[in-house]
């Protein structure tokens, strides 16, 4: 196991920067997630880490050795592609126990790691096939399970799981998570997916264009954000934004850079009749979508279309509706996005926003 620093890294491809200054710790023994839109450095910053992209600036540091000018080979890192990159002319045993060859370790330490490791992630059955002959899920245990012989200080997954359809998504997160618990070891994770990013890590980092946005707990990030951004990319559906200078009813305690008032789908309540309890807005259903135990509802008001997820009974499309939004559950940023906290809205003042076109 270990720890990860990452010191004022900088990344320029040409004459592009793509990564400025970038400071990030990893713990010991943490899932940590990297999470954002495409284009954001995530995989970069992934690669930089392992060895295959060579930082412009700063210095990487894999436990107490600074790894600036060591080769991947010699970082103890253990890399899972995206694209399994098995060698399709040999049998699974082969695939797994390929770099322990290249290591020289003696055949009955090869065949007792190969024995323990196939166990472990389900593969017993299937050591003599080749990876053509078994299914994606399979392909991708054998490519862990070829990272996880070389018992690696560091995990590290470049959007593993992008190749699978949903189902076989959900149960491989599931595996991921008891491997990483059964191992111990400091795993990072690279997807676009916010959804797979709250279920799997215990830390994520939320980036875009090069920089971090914010590094937290799933929780944290969800209940906590410090930014528009972050609010907005955790949650599905995402927290409401709705722009401030339309909502000329809401009162201040305290003068503030407001430009954004945030509040999530969930914490909407509809048809309610406790009007004094919170922020009221008005407004017309103009899409319902089911899932099952919960609705989630597109409205259009004066100040902009939000939506609200509810466990009711589903409300018709056109149907005009009162929504309350409760004062604890109201988010503030300023205009160039970061969070503003500790303002509070006066009950008394407020007014509700009622319903009309955007």
């Amino acid at each position: 196991m270990a720890k990860i620093e990452l010191k004022n890294i900088s990344k320029t491809f040409k004459d592009e920067v793509v990564i400025k200054d970038l400071n990030l710790t990893i713990k010991d023994g943490s899932f940590t997630v990297l999470v954002g839109p495409s284009g954001c450095g995530k995989s970069t910053t992934l690669r930089m880490i392992a060895g295959l992209e060579k930082q412009t600036g700063g210095e990487i540091w894999i436990g107490d050795k600074c790894v600036n000018d060591t080769p991947p080979g010699m970082r103890d890192v253990a890399m899972v592609f995206q694209n399994y990159a098995l060698y399709p002319t040999m049998t699974v045993r082969e695939n797994i126990e390929f770099g322990l060859k290249n290591r020289k370790v003696p055949k009955k330490e090869r065949e007792a790691l190969v024995k323990d490791i196939s166990e472990t992630v389900g593969l017993t059955p299937y050591l003599d096939k080749k990876p053509q002959t078994l299914s994606g899920g399979q392909r991708q245990r054998v490519a862990l399970a070829r990272a996880m012989v070389k018992k690696p200080k560091v995990f590290i997954l470049d959007e593993p799981l992008s190749n699978l359809d949903a189902k076989l998504r959900n149960q491989m997160r599931t595996e991921l998570i008891q491997i990483h618990q059964r191992l111990g070891t400091t795993f990072v994770y690279v997807t676009h997916d916010q959804v797979e990013a709250m279920s799997m890590g215990d830390e994520i980092v939320v980036m875009n264009k090069g920089a971090i946005q914010q590094a937290d707990s799933p929780l944290k990030l969800y209940n906590d954000p410090e930014n528009l951004f972050t609010a907005q990319f955790i949650g599905t559906p995402a927290m409401n934004i709705l722009n401030f200078r339309e909502l000329q009813g809401l009162q201040l305690e305290a003068p503030a850079d407001i430009g954004y008032l945030g509040f999530r789908p969930e914490h909407v309540m509809l048809g309610s009749t406790r009007y004094n309890e919170g922020f009221v807005i008005e407004g017309e259903v103009i899409t319902r979508e089911s899932l099952g135990a919960e609705n989630i509802y597109q409205i259009k008001s004066k100040a902009g279309i939000f939506f609200a997820k509810t466990f009711l009974s589903p409300l018709e499309t056109s149907s005009h509706i009162k929504a309350v939004i409760p004062y604890d559950h109201l988010y503030y940023f300023e205009r160039h996005g970061q969070r503003v906290r500790g303002i509070q809205a006066r009950e008394r003042s407020l007014v509700s926003v009622g319903a009309g076109g955007v």
